[in-house]
């Protein structure tokens, strides 16, 4: 029987950084709200309503909050590895069963999420319908948030040696990173080479991952510095340079901040550390609460899955007006806008209707337990586990690279051309959404099968 969101606040320690769960599904809830928002949906397919009032794209500098989920992970990520270290035997690795205990619950939401809405798509195009504008821009549409997925999955898998890293070489560390992502970018923009901005989908997030680890140490003391030079960079950058205004990726843009990411998004991302770690203390205090803090650890059990159909969700409402003959107004029209509470609060409650039905996936403990991560795997107190040798380690990382990889591919393919063999270039490499499934569902399963099945409690 799994434990219930207000057995799991009674559970929390005194000691433990609530906070922390804030700011990770404050962020999640900004993204899904964004997305709502920003789709512009009409007869002739769905746009992008930043694009159409470009005057809104400053709005990102504040609500492209992507860099504290990873921030966020960071954080707990650090904890939980050391916490793993602790409890193991000191001549065995725990990169599998920390690999394994990560990974769990955020791979089965969203891998039953990507099979199931491969199977709608491949019956729909099996009916002849999967050619239509709507349609077609829906298949491919509602993958594409899994590109977070992929990338966070990269940030598991580095954090032993980056922490590390970070461990030796404190702030150095994050500096060698964000170096390494601005050398991309003379390369990219001064020198003209090719291919070499791709390497700045690793360096940027990294480097917003590697605060995290910065924070577990108590080691961002002067938030107000970090902030006011990161927003001072980011300022100085796209007035003086390549970069576009809007901190997301516009349709049509030849340069995004985004895809791949750029110093410009990193500097986003050190001043909206700065600023939320600002707010901790206040915040803090609010969360001794116990209403409020239930309604966080509530919230963080269902987080994933909540993301994860949130476009579903959106689609599902307009699909709705088109069922019911209802017109669709231009975006951006005063109707459109009349109509932005209506559809956001219908789409809230088709979301919870998902939450409702695939929140099994994102299953919280079986017992009260106070980990890092709200809802990890639960094992005895007292257990000590690694692999054996080297073999499950590797296995770890043979499993997780096949899982982002796939996730990745799968987030540029969309589930619109299933039946016709619709590649996308991964990596200079070409690769179909079958494909990219296989390789996710290959990847989850050698992850699985890489450590003991009793794993240890990641505790902070």
């Amino acid at each position: 029987m799994t434990a219930s969101a207000r057995d799991l606040a009674l559970a929390t320690p005194p000691g433990r950084d609530r906070y922390v769960d804030l700011l990770r599904v404050a962020s999640l809830g900004a993204v899904i709200g964004g997305h709502w928002l920003m789709a512009a949906v009409s007869g002739d397919g769905i746009g992008n309503l930043l694009a159409l009032l470009p005057g809104l794209q400053v709005l990102t500098w504040g609500l492209q909050v992507m860099p504290v989920f990873f921030f966020v992970g960071g954080f707990s990520h650090a904890l939980s590895y050391r916490s793993l270290a602790r409890r193991s035997d000191p001549e065995a690795s725990v990169y599998a069963p920390f690999l394994r205990a990560r990974l769990r619950r955020l791979l089965r939401p969203t891998l039953v999420f990507v099979l199931v809405w491969a199977a709608a798509a491949l019956a729909v195009q099996l009916a002849g319908h999967g050619g239509g504008r709507l349609t077609g821009a829906a298949l491919r549409m509602v993958t594409q948030p899994l590109w977070f997925i992929g990338i966070y999955l990269a940030m598991v898998a580095f954090t032993p040696p980056l922490l590390k890293l970070h461990e030796r070489h404190g702030w150095a560390a994050f500096a060698a990173l964000a170096g390494a992502a601005a050398l991309v970018d003379v390369l990219r923009f001064a020198l003209g080479v090719p291919y070499v901005e791709s390497l700045n989908f690793a360096l940027v997030w990294l480097a917003v991952h590697q605060l995290g680890f910065l924070r577990a140490d108590g080691r961002i003391r002067r938030p107000a510095l970090l902030a006011a030079a990161g927003l001072a960079g980011a300022v100085l950058l796209v007035a003086y340079g390549p970069y576009p205004l809007s901190m997301v990726g516009m349709p049509g843009e030849k340069v995004s901040n985004m895809a791949p990411p750029t110093l410009a998004l990193l500097a986003h991302g050190m001043w909206l550390v700065g600023a939320v770690q600002l707010l901790a203390r206040p915040a803090a205090r609010r969360l001794e609460r116990p209403r409020v803090w239930r309604g966080v650890v509530a919230a963080n059990g269902v987080a994933m899955t909540a993301f994860l159909w949130h476009l579903t969700a959106m689609l599902g409402v307009y699909g709705a007006q088109l069922a019911l003959g209802l017109d669709l107004p231009a975006p951006a029209s005063a109707a459109w806008w009349a109509q932005v509470p209506v559809r956001i609060l219908a789409a809230i409650a088709l979301t919870a209707g998902f939450v409702a039905l695939f929140r099994r996936f994102e299953a919280a403990p079986t017992a009260p337990t106070a980990p890092t991560d709200l809802a990890a795997p639960p094992a005895p107190a007292d257990s000590r586990t690694g692999t054996a040798g080297g073999a499950g380690g590797l296995v770890a990382a043979l499993g997780i690279a096949l899982s982002l990889l796939g996730i990745l591919g799968l987030s540029m393919t969309g589930l619109g051309g299933l039946l016709d063999g619709h590649s996308a270039t991964l990596i200079a490499f070409p690769v179909t959404a079958p494909v990219a499934i296989g390789m996710a569902l290959a990847g989850a399963l050698l992850v699985e099968r890489s450590a003991p099945a009793r794993s240890v409690r990641l505790g902070s």
